[in-house]
């Protein structure tokens, strides 16, 4: 298990802050409902989306369903890649990093896979139960992923000279977004942001006979 500990960790916090917040959301929110955190600029928004992160969708029910094969194939090339990161010895951060982007992916898989099942539909009026008597409120790789943040910061007007959108208002930031999807994010912002130094520290260490990734 050397050099395990610490993604196998990293994965299943990042696992259970999502699962956990998105189990309160949908029991105890409707759709469309707001906890103001901080004025109107830091808010918990409930929505589900049945498509990509930060809410796109992608061709309806068959879309869905291509969606969420496509991203079963993509964890697991995700997992065994991590596999092969660490069992090669590569440098520490950029493994912590592809283990944050795996985790969002597996959160979002779970939503997508089983909350059709497990839980009844969510409305504008009703909140959600977990394993209804009648069933859920769709089958099988058919769930909705649940958003909740939602930080609209700076709202106002284009400019009527800016090329395209000029007149038109704007909102940052728009997405609403989960835990999973921040997970992912974080991970490849930093990847992109330290890559010289991730990809310079392989190369040394593979021309090094006796380097290994020690466990602190």
């Amino acid at each position: 298990m050397k050099g395990y500990t610490k993604p196998l960790v990293l994965i299943t916090i990042i696992l259970l802050i999502d699962q956990i917040s998105k189990f309160w959301v949908k029991l105890n929110m409707t759709i469309g409902q707001d906890f103001h955190i901080i004025s109107d600029k830091v808010l918990i928004h409930f929505i589900e989306n049945p498509g990509m992160a930060y809410g796109m969708e992608f061709g309806g029910e068959y879309g869905k369903l291509f969606l969420t094969v496509f991203r079963i194939i993509a964890v697991c090339g995700i997992g065994y890649g991590l596999h092969y990161m660490i069992q090669n010895k590569y440098n520490r951060g950029f493994i912590l990093n592809v283990a944050l982007i795996f985790a969002g992916a597996v959160g979002n898989i779970i939503d997508s896979v089983f909350y059709g099942v497990i839980f009844s539909e969510s409305t504008y009026f009703e909140k959600a139960s977990l394993f209804p008597e009648a069933g859920g409120y769709a089958s099988l790789l058919h769930g909705k992923v649940v958003d909740m943040f939602y930080f609209p910061l700076i709202n106002g007007t284009f400019p009527t000279w800016f090329p395209i959108w000029g007149g038109e208002d704007f909102l940052f930031f728009r997405p609403v977004f989960n835990v999973a999807d921040s997970a992912i994010s974080v991970g490849v912002f930093l990847i992109l942001i330290f890559q010289k130094r991730y990809f310079k520290e392989e190369h040394q260490e593979k021309e090094t006979p006796h380097s290994e990734i020690r466990e602190d």
